[in-house]
């Protein structure tokens, strides 16, 4: 047998998560390392393996997830930052009960009044700059938590308040429809700063149009002494408005075909940032899904997504307001480097060839916009709190560049801090960005040296990067000194994630947890005390508290899984780095072994493939496919080799990991699949004929690729929710890997399975939700037209009426993995 270095990850694992605190009394049987392959243990400690030997059964893995345990979910703080608060599903129901506790006393937990949830439950909040005032907004009604701890209610009902903020004055500023306002917190007291209209600005005369109506005003008297009044009836009213309070500044207006994108002013009132945009449509009248099951026995009709093919590029103007004079200026990106680049030339060439055309490279100016922001009161505009810096992050259209800039409010131009350039696309995850509170220095997260990581510059000074090395940081928070940022990172092993910190001044990163699997955090108002999320590879999320003092240790405060759960024989998968043929770094994927796999004749497979593509499932936490990772153990149970593998496109590995999918999706995935495939033939005493695979959504695009590209790599497989087609996705993940179908047809052909159906030769199963506004139904029915049309025969298909992307019926999940299930008993 060939022998392949790999490396396996342990961890801890235990019946309850209390007992990973102590000195727990484990079971003395350690995970035993792959058979012949010289193991690097990561965390040196046993596992916990159950000894009970109760079936896993489909019926009790796919009912209501709620027999799993009622895992707390949406940890966070009060108000006032005094409790650590979290929900829990109410038993039978899709509703949460809201639970809160003293940080003293994190185990005292209480359920929350319904008439208090407000302190508890906000949609935004802003803390004055010296910390002592806390306002917050719950749906329509505004609050504030003053110094002496109490709150008062600022407004209730009515137009909302929203991207609330603090001025230097003490004053708090909100956008309220199209304006923006400052209140007094303390009088009520409320003043309009800026006002905005898509319009044509109103104006007492105007040209006259034409030869007649010039003629006309140059005649008749009455018409010209008209006009003579209405401008000085105007002129009057303009005059009024620059002295008098009564008054309102002037309303600024833009192109009426333009729309709001954001508006943000400066922390002294000084200046204001607007972003508009064309007024578009962003979908068509065709751009329907049916829905068959309704109440009245009708079928409706529901509005979905435009697809990639349809979509055009969007273009953001940005402006500066002066909000004493009411001047607006347009921020020019001439300044931006790269502005004009034709970056897709040698695509753009490529495709002209295939055409037997010739391609002239383009120097016409990019479109760029607001970097994506998800949250309108969250816009990719940042000010410091003193109101004197602006820094703005903005991307070009065609994904391959992100720039951070600051604003030169004297000469209205746009000054570069940082260009981030990627000829594959900037990474959508991995862009905070924002000043340190005490001095005019941003923080940023970038991958220019290939992974995220954190950085600190000042206006018009070269960069300094504060954390370095092949890992991923995470959710950077700055602490209310400046002293330290925050962060998670997988630094110990791909698959641990841990929370650190790292000094602003020396940019030294200490461990604040050690824990191992997966854990996250939010820190306390004050900075004092971590609350984290924590879990282990075979038990769901618990929460945890401790101090932000590094080496002092966490303590859990939840435990919450059922004993029916902790009574089944999980499985407990190994990671396993598998080398790859194809790259320098290896393929990380959890192995589940049965007991005694190497004895007894080669044994029958299952790969799971992952979904989103940039995703990390091959970690040591709890997995986002629980259930997933529950049919995997039922599978193991019964004699089965499982891999799950972080192919080439997944999360936590890097640029050049996540990039290698660039204009070839499901190229580079299949080689890794291969590459996994020859390790289980290798190493765990795998019949490769005896393989199948599933997975879902990106997974079920990955199984159709693999059968259909590498028929000889499965003898079964399961496409769940799939996609077969990319032109028919969505613009914004679509055109980051692909760019767009006119563009680059080249791309989309050789990454969309149905230009590859013909080579279909093993027992295939299509799962099909057919309410899915993510990956459409029609994907499925094009793809089975097309099989039909081949006239292959080896496939089958399931629908499902009522069920989005993410199923929510548990008879759906049945259904759905009876099917899986029979598949890989019927042909491996």
């Amino acid at each position: 047998m060939k022998k392949m270095l790999s490396i396996v990850a342990t961890v801890t694992l235990c019946g309850s998560l209390s007992a990973c605190m102590t000195t727990a009394e484990h079971d003395n049987r350690p995970v035993k390392p792959v058979s012949s392959l010289p193991a690097v243990t990561i965390h040196p400690h046993v596992v916990e393996q159950q000894t009970d030997n109760t079936a896993i059964t489909i019926e009790q893995i796919m009912s209501d997830p709620q027999w799993i345990g009622r895992t707390p979910v949406r940890p966070g703080w009060s108000i006032d930052g005094k409790k650590i608060v979290y929900e829990q599903p109410i038993e039978n129901s899709n509703l949460y009960t809201v639970f809160a506790a003293p940080v003293t006393s994190p185990k005292n937990v209480k359920p929350v009044p319904l008439s208090e949830i407000y302190q508890y439950r906000f949609d935004e909040r802003a803390v004055s700059p010296d910390g002592d005032v806390t306002v917050f907004r719950v749906d329509n009604s505004v609050f504030v938590l003053n110094g002496e701890n109490n709150i008062v209610q600022l407004t209730r009902g009515g137009e909302a308040l929203r991207g609330i903020g603090f001025m230097t004055d003490g004053r708090i500023t909100a956008r309220v429809g199209n304006s923006i306002i400052a209140m007094n917190i303390e009088t009520g007291q409320r003043e309009v700063l800026l006002s905005w209209a898509f319009s044509d600005k109103p104006e007492a005369v105007t040209p006259a149009r034409d030869y007649i109506a010039k003629e006309q005003q140059a005649l008749i008297y009455y018409v010209a002494e008209q006009r003579r009044l209405r401008e000085a009836a105007s002129q009057r009213e303009q005059d009024i408005r620059q002295v008098s309070l009564a008054y309102a500044p002037e309303t600024i207006y833009f192109n009426k075909n333009d729309r709001l994108v954001s508006a943000s002013v400066s922390p002294d009132g000084a200046y204001a940032i607007i972003a508009t945009t064309e007024n578009r449509a962003t979908s068509a009248d065709t751009d329907i899904m049916p829905h068959y099951i309704q109440e009245d026995g009708r079928i409706a009709a529901l509005r979905v997504r435009q697809r990639v093919a349809d979509s055009e590029q969007v273009q953001h103007d940005v402006w500066l307001v002066n909000l004493t004079s009411g001047k607006k200026s347009k921020l020019s990106y001439l300044s931006l480097p790269g502005y004009n680049e034709d970056v897709l030339a040698s695509v753009k060439a490529e495709n002209a060839a295939a055409r037997g055309e010739s391609y002239q490279v383009n120097r016409l100016p990019r479109k760029i916009r607001l970097f994506s922001s998800r949250n309108f009161n969250n816009p990719s505009i940042r000010w410091h709190e003193s109101g004197k810096h602006v820094a703005l992050m903005l991307e070009a259209a065609d994904n391959k560049d992100r720039w951070i800039v600051s604003v030169d409010f004297k000469n209205s131009a746009f000054e570069v801090m940082e260009r981030l350039h990627d000829d594959a696309w900037i990474n959508y995850s991995h862009n905070q960005f924002g000043w340190l509170k005490q001095s005019a220095t941003l923080f940023y997260q970038s991958e220019q040296d290939g992974y995220s990581h954190l950085y600190l510059q000042k206006p018009g000074e070269a960069p300094k990067q504060i954390t370095r090395g092949q890992f991923v940081v995470e959710s950077p928070s700055l602490s209310r000194d400046d002293a330290f940022i925050y962060y998670t990172a997988n630094k110990k092993h791909p698959g641990i994630y841990e929370v650190y910190r790292v000094s602003t001044q020396t940019g030294e990163s200490e461990a604040l947890t050690d824990l191992n699997g997966i854990t996250d955090y939010r820190l306390s108002p004050d900075n004092r005390t971590l609350l984290l999320t924590h879990s282990k590879v075979n038990r769901p999320p618990e929460l945890y508290i401790k101090p932000t003092v590094p080496d002092t240790p966490a303590k859990q405060i939840t435990t919450t899984v059922s004993e029916t759960f902790l009574s089944l024989p999980w499985a407990v998968p190994q990671v396993v780095a598998i080398p790859s043929s194809h790259s320098k770094q290896p393929i990380y994927a959890r192995i589940y072994l049965p007991d005694n796999y190497m004895e007894g004749p080669a044994r029958k497979a299952v790969v799971f493939n992952h979904g989103a593509g940039y995703l990390q499932n091959a970690h040591l936490g709890w997995s986002d496919y629980f259930r997933e990772y529950m049919f995997n153990s039922m599978l193991v149970q019964q004699g089965y080799v499982v891999m799950d593998m972080d192919y080439r496109a997944s999360k936590g590995y890097g640029r050049d990991w996540r990039t290698a999918i660039y204009r070839q999706m499901g190229t580079p995935e299949v080689e890794d699949l291969q590459d996994g495939v020859n390790w289980l033939v290798e190493n765990a005493n795998v019949d490769v004929n005896r393989i199948g695979t599933y997975g879902g959504s990106y997974g079920g695009f990955l199984t159709f690729m693999s059968m259909f590209k590498k028929p000889e790599l499965f003898a079964a497989g399961a496409a769940l929710r799939p996609v077969s087609d990319w032109a028919h996705y969505n613009y914004g993940y679509t055109s980051n890997i692909l760019n767009t179908p006119d563009v680059d047809p080249i791309a989309f052909k050789r990454s969309s399975p149905i230009y590859f159906a013909e080579g279909l030769q093993k027992p295939l199963l299509i799962i099909a939700p057919m309410v899915d506004n993510n990956v459409f139904f029609q994907d499925s029915v094009r793809l089975v037209q097309r099989l039909i049309e081949l006239e292959k025969t080896d496939f089958e298909t399931a629908i499902y009426p009522v069920e989005p992307h993410g199923f929510v019926q548990p008879s759906s999940w049945l259904d759905e993995y009876r099917r899986i299930y029979k598949l890989f008993e019927t042909n491996l």
